[in-house]
């Protein structure tokens, strides 16, 4: 059997039990369960890649497929205490599908249909015999005289959709194929799809109009299945102890569910805690040219928002969503819409931000590409900005600063704190190699504008204090009234105080330095 009631999810879901690390969340086969046979039996989730999205399909799969005996997988999850545990484990007819996997060689979407549209066939010609003494034109007629219901766990849908040889028609002909297979198909008890893309439901007539769709920015129902959230990240830290749970949360936390609470990225999360060590893991899992690819269909659109987010600075914006049928990327709304889609940035309440570390990084690689224009010129100098602060050479510094000013760049003309800030950030892009930068950052008794605290305790903490039409010496003095250096305390015990000045008449900086022990 290639579909039909296989020990595939069965075996995969084996495996992630036997696994360093294993969340339990089998509770949503419980929600699912209800859905069965019912007028919400259409279910689609939309998720980034690597948010357990497929760990859930082999678990849906290990239970619920007809001829395996699984119950040992379940014993000791919490679905196996509820009420229709028994009832509802190994009795159906399964088809489970991972519409990413391609036949060797693919190079159209005729032979990629017709691999799927073949194994089916063989999988009823072999679960039901008879079905070979009549001829068929599609697989639907074939599960209708079958007598029989089925399951479809459908992982990856919209896989195909990425694929240089896939055409507009392409696209609507594999719409059709699941609409032919799947809608208003009284064989069909349930069909369970995961991929990235929200599906093209737009308009009444739209293909796959019949599923409830669930993804980052609607779903209250099954958020808790996809991600981990707070508790099962400390309960994890306190097994792994390795990394810490503050490590983590700068890492990999910055996702939300519907009603606000904190997910952080699963796969990247138990990949730090078996190493004990945190890095890009999920970042290197796929491919996040996508990030700069998004930004590039239209830089200029926008380049003032991915700046104002790498400043850490949320962008509002009200964002109406982006299908999987058009994966053009005309305007803004599209370009940040399907940036959310693929997990490139968050949206909670109206405002878009970058999630964690682990995607900054990546951003501030986009800022070094050449589309990115006078952007570029300013993080370029970046490295030499750094290296005049750590050696005291304050007119290096006020004077980069004016140069990076004087470019026309119309969100950076400090016209509010926000541009300002911008063109901070981008003139000590470099120092997030070495340093993590917090802006408006509680410490002493008060909030220092900057506060750049070193990964390694010999090197010194950066401070600094910017003032608008008033003196560095005012600047300096405030950071030592009011403490700014308690903060860097735990991190070293030296530190480096910069005052930095803006004369709006005269559109000059100027910028003392001091070296001081903490």
């Amino acid at each position: 059997m290639n579909y039909l009631n296989t020990e595939n999810a069965y075996i995969l879901f084996q495996k992630a039990l036997r696994s360093e690390i294993y969340v339990d969340k089998s509770m949503l086969i419980d929600k699912i369960s209800s859905k069965i046979g019912t007028n919400n039996q259409y279910i689609c989730i939309t998720r980034p890649r690597r948010f357990g999205k497929s760990m859930n399909l082999y678990m849906m799969g290990a239970y619920y497929t007809k001829g395996l005996d699984s119950g040992h997988l379940f014993e000791t999850l919490a679905v196996s205490r509820t009420e229709g545990y028994g009832k509802n484990r190994n009795c159906y007819n399964v088809i489970y599908i991972d519409f990413s996997r391609m036949p060797f060689a693919c190079t159209s979407y005729k032979e990629y249909i017709a691999s799927i549209y073949n194994k089916l066939r063989d999988d009823l010609w072999e679960a039901y015999p008879f079905l070979e003494d009549k001829k068929y034109d599609d697989i639907s007629s074939m599960l209708n005289d079958s007598g029989e219901s089925f399951l479809f766990l459908l992982d990856e849908w919209d896989s195909i959709f990425y694929k240089s040889f896939m055409t507009l028609e392409n696209k609507n002909e594999y719409l059709g194929f699941l609409q032919n297979l799947l809608k208003d198909q009284h064989y069909v008890q349930l069909a369970y799809m995961t991929g990235v893309l929200p599906i093209a439901k737009y308009s009444s007539g739209s293909a796959l109009n019949m599923f409830d769709e669930f993804s980052f920015m609607n779903d209250n129902i099954y958020d808790g299945y996809f991600g981990f959230d707070e508790k099962e990240v400390g309960e994890l830290c306190l097994k792994y102890p390795s990394v810490t749970y503050e490590e983590l949360m700068y890492w990999y936390d910055g996702y939300y569910s519907v009603n606000g609470k904190r997910l952080f990225n699963p796969r990247s999360v138990s990949k730090a805690l078996t190493r004990g060590l945190c890095l890009n893991y999920w970042t290197e899992s796929g491919p996040m040219n996508e990030i700069a690819d998004c930004i590039e269909h239209n830089t200029d659109a926008v380049r003032e928002d991915i700046v104002k987010m790498v400043a850490g600075i949320p962008v509002k914006v009200k964002l109406k969503g982006y299908s999987a049928v058009d994966l053009s990327l005309e305007n803004r709304d599209e370009i940040l819409s399907a940036m959310v889609v693929y997990g490139f940035l968050t949206y909670h309440d109206g405002y878009l931000q970058i999630p964690n570390h682990e995607l900054m990084e990546k951003y501030q690689d986009v800022l070094e590409r050449k589309s990115m224009g006078a952007v570029r010129e300013i993080v370029e100098k970046s490295k030499e900005m750094l290296d005049a602060t750590l050696r005291g050479d304050g007119e290096k510094v006020a004077c980069i600063l004016e140069e990076a000013h004087d470019r026309e760049i119309p969100f950076l003309q400090y016209n509010d704190e926000n541009s300002l800030s911008c063109i901070i950030t981008l003139c000590y892009l470099a120092a997030r190699e070495d340093y993590h930068m917090e802006r408006e950052s509680k410490s002493g008794k008060g909030y220092c504008d900057y506060l750049f605290l070193p990964r390694k305790k010999e090197m010194p903490a950066i401070i600094l204090e910017l003032k608008v039409d008033d003196t560095c010496e005012n600047a300096l003095m405030q950071i030592r009234e009011k403490n700014y250096q308690q903060k860097a305390k735990e991190y070293t015990d030296q530190a480096i105080l910069a005052g930095i000045s803006y004369y709006r008449g005269e559109k000059r900086h100027k910028c003392i330095i001091e070296k001081c022990r903490i």
